[in-house]
């Protein structure tokens, strides 16, 4: 998918040319203000006076010769407030748009509504629901259309943290089994993290970083955009459950880690977070330490970071990269260079649920 556009709206600029994966999450992350919905209005075709270029497949949805209007665009929006017709029950909500699509585009709204778990509340107004019970209701119904791309402005914006992991939950679970590109739009860094195959930064209306998650959180210089969000996610396998101790042993391209077993099964596939802050550097094997996390790696690159006394140092352990942050004094002290051997001892690592 390629998305080329550019818009001004007063004082504020949009300039984005970004290609996309066909299928996955693609996740628009940034600070309030920086063009992240702006962008989706603009794929949308919502902004007339945005020029350029929209590709989706093989379709040409925008350009200088094509400018397909909203409707004829093949996209199932999801905006921050789930913006249900209140004069109709949840069934025809979801049948709202479905019945306007061509009859060769219409499938089974079943296995939907039984995937975001909403079968006992097709015969309910919006008004009877919870916040966390319209977002997977504005979902159902953006997918009853047939999308050929799925949008989700920050759709978890209004909701509390237990509702927020509640749509987390199914948001993966659709990542998992519908087969188009979702754009998905946020600020949280937990978001970014959970869900995420690609990722894309904006900041001030321009793209600062792109790329596959674990390549952008581990790249020292978009790293530091992400001030104290910057680590790295590693995709992992529950290896061996230490009933005595209650941990889990998760094992990654370059190594296994411990961490407090969440009651996960052995040979479960997770996502494990490690924090730049929470990783230490030793010269030599630190052999007396309350620390159980320590790997044998080698200094890939050193980079600035945000403040003056520290710098980011991304470590290359097997297959994976680590980031570290340390202060410029450390750095000194233990003469870290590119290619050195060091050992990286991660205080803190945690699986992303």
């Amino acid at each position: 998918m390629h998305i080329d556009y550019t818009l001004s709206k007063g004082a504020f600029r949009l300039s984005v040319d970004i290609a996309l994966p066909e299928n996955g999450i693609s996740v628009l992350f940034g600070p309030s203000g920086c063009g992240k919905t702006t962008l989706l209005r603009c794929i949308a075709g919502l902004e007339p006076t945005a020029t350029g270029t929209l590709i989706v497949g093989a379709q040409t949805w925008q350009s200088h010769e094509i400018n397909l209007p909203p409707h004829r665009r093949q996209i199932g929006f999801v905006f921050q407030d789930a913006t249900l017709f209140n004069h109709l029950s949840v069934r025809n909500n979801l049948y709202y748009g479905w019945k306007r699509i061509a009859p060769a585009l219409r499938h089974d709204l079943s296995p939907i509504i039984g995937l975001l778990g909403i079968g006992d509340l097709l015969n309910r107004k919006p008004y009877e629901l919870s916040g966390g019970q319209m977002q997977r209701v504005g979902i159902a119904r953006a997918l009853a259309v047939s999308p050929q791309l799925l949008l989700l402005d920050e759709p978890l914006s209004s909701l509390d943290t237990a509702k927020k992991n509640e749509i987390l939950q199914y948001i993966e679970k659709l990542r998992d089994i519908i087969h188009i590109p979702v754009l998905y739009v946020t600020h949280s860094m937990n978001e970014v993290v959970r869900l995420a195959d690609y990722i894309v930064v904006l900041k001030n209306g321009v793209v600062c970083a792109q790329g596959k998650l674990s390549d952008v959180l581990t790249n020292i210089d978009s790293a530091i955009i992400l001030g104290d969000e910057a680590g790295t996610v590693l995709t992992a396998t529950v290896d061996k459950i230490d009933k005595r101790w209650n941990l889990a042993s998760i094992r990654f391209n370059g190594g296994s880690v411990w961490i407090r077993d969440c009651g996960y099964l052995q040979g479960a596939l997770v996502r494990i977070r490690i924090l730049a802050r929470d990783v230490s550097i030793a010269s030599n094997y630190p052999s007396l330490t309350s620390i159980q996390n320590i790997f044998e790696g080698e200094v890939d690159s050193i980079g600035n970071d945000e403040h003056h006394s520290l710098s980011l140092v991304r470590i290359k352990v097997g297959a994976s990269f680590i980031l570290a942050r340390l202060t410029r004094r450390a750095l000194r002290q233990l003469e870290i260079v590119v290619g050195k051997k060091i050992w990286a001892q991660v205080k803190s690592a945690a699986i992303i649920e």
